[in-house]
C-alpha cells in the first residue's frame, strides 16, 4: 500500500473530489481524516470507508478560521500523533464576471481558496517539521496556469495566488523533507457539473477544448493526489501538476 500508516487530512473532503480523494488514500492505507463544514455528509463518508475496513474519522473544519484550523490540529496531535499529509482541497467560486462581482463575492472566493490554503500550511508546518517531513498538495486549477475562457477573474486570481504560494513553500520548507506540489485540473465530471451541462452548447464548448475529449473524473485528479503525497514524489516539489486532457499543452 502507497499511503500505509500515513495521516491524511483532505479538506472539503464531505463530497466531490475531496471524498474521492479521502477513499483512495484510504484504500491505500492512509488514516483519512475528513475536514469539512458539512458534518452530515462528512460523517457518512467517514462512516462508509469505516464500513469498508479503512481508518477515517471527520474533522469539523471552517478553513477560512483560524481558530478552527488550530482546534482540528490540536485534535489530530492529540489523537494520531502525527499528520503526514494535508491536501487543501476546500475551494468555491461564484460564476460572475469582474464587471458585476461584488466585493463581498470576492472577498468569499479569496477567504476559502486562499486564506484556507495559508491557514491550512501556516498551522501544519510546525507538525510537520518536527516528526521530520510530510507532503503537501495544494487544489488549484487550469485557471492557476492560463487565461480560461470560462473561469472567471476572481476564481483565477485565487488559483494562481495557490500556484504562487505551493512554490514558495515548496523553496522554503525543502530543507525540513517537507514537500509542496499543487494540482490543476480541468472541468471535472461532479454532480454540479453534470447539472450545468444539461445545456448541450456548453458541454460541447468545454469538450471542445479538451484534447483527450472527455472531462476530467474525481478518480484522475484524486490519482494524482495519491502521487504527489506518496514516496514515490520523493523528490518532486515545487510542481504544478495539470490534469486536464491535454488542454494546458495548446
Amino acid at each position: 500500500m502507497r499511503l500505509q500508516n500515513k495521516v491524511a487530512l483532505i479538506t472539503g473532503a464531505a463530497v466531490g473530489i475531496g471524498a474521492e480523494i479521502a477513499r483512495l488514500f484510504a484504500a491505500e492505507g492512509a488514516v483519512s481524516l475528513i475536514g469539512d463544514l458539512n458534518q452530515s455528509e462528512g460523517e457518512k463518508t467517514a462512516e462508509s470507508l469505516r464500513r469498508s475496513g479503512a481508518r477515517a474519522r471527520f474533522i469539523p473544519l471552517d478553513v477560512t478560521s483560524e481558530a478552527s484550523w488550530q482546534a482540528a490540529l490540536h485534535g489530530i496531535r492529540a489523537a494520531e500523533g502525527r499528520l503526514d499529509i494535508l491536501v487543501n482541497n476546500a475551494g468555491i467560486t461564484r460564476r460572475i464576471s469582474i464587471t458585476e462581482m461584488p466585493l463581498d463575492g470576492f472577498e468569499a472566493i479569496m477567504a476559502v481558496n486562499v486564506r484556507g490554503a495559508f491557514l491550512g500550511i501556516k498551522h501544519t508546518l510546525p507538525l510537520m517539521k518536527a516528526q521530520g517531513g510530510g507532503a503537501i498538495v495544494n487544489m488549484s486549477s487550469i485557471a492557476g496556469l492560463v487565461g480560461h475562457r470560462f473561469s472567471n477573474e476572481t476564481y483565477a486570481a485565487s488559483k494562481g495566488a495557490i500556484t504562487s504560494f505551493t512554490k514558495s513553500v515548496a523553496v522554503h520548507f525543502a530543507q525540513d523533507n517537507i514537500r509542496c506540489n499543487s494540482i490543476h485540473p480541468c472541468t471535472v465530471d461532479t454532480p454540479m457539473v453534470q447539472d450545468l451541462f444539461k445545456d448541450p452548447e456548453k458541454m460541447r464548448d468545454r469538450l471542445g477544448e479538451i484534447p483527450l475529449g472527455r472531462l476530467a473524473s474525481t478518480r484522475d485528479v484524486a490519482n494524482a493526489a495519491l502521487f504527489l503525497a506518496s514516496d514515490e514524489a520523493a523528490f518532486i516539489t515545487g510542481v504544478a501538476l495539470p490534469v486536464d486532457g491535454g488542454m494546458t499543452a495548446y
